[in-house]
């Protein structure tokens, strides 16, 4: 829990059991395959990245970034809320903390 304003922080781990045991929580963005490797480097999700992004999200909500088969990519803040992420075409959806690759 970050001490400045009270909201959970996800580590790239906790991020991962969360996305094999809880498939049904509001806080997934997908996005296209072919930036994957950008974003689990640890690059923002722009709005033209996403896929789908649940319904639930709302600015400042902290999201896991998923690819098409689920796979965790990044951890990071929702800058747009779902229905604005796949709406938008441009700007940062997702202020991404930390990348798969930063794990390894």
């Amino acid at each position: 829990m970050r001490p400045t304003d009270g909201y959970f922080s996800l580590s790239i781990t906790a991020a991962d059991n969360i996305a094999k045991k809880a498939r049904y929580a509001e806080c997934f963005v997908t996005v296209r395959d072919d930036v994957s490797k950008f974003i689990a480097e640890g690059g923002d999700v722009f709005a033209a990245h996403v896929v789908k992004a649940d319904a639930g999200i709302r600015g400042k909500d902290e999201v896991i970034v998923i690819d098409s088969k689920g796979r965790v990519l990044a951890v990071g803040r929702a800058q747009l809320s779902g229905e604005e992420m796949t709406a938008f075409k441009r700007g940062v959806a997702v202020k991404v903390r930390h990348g798969c690759a930063d794990e390894g």
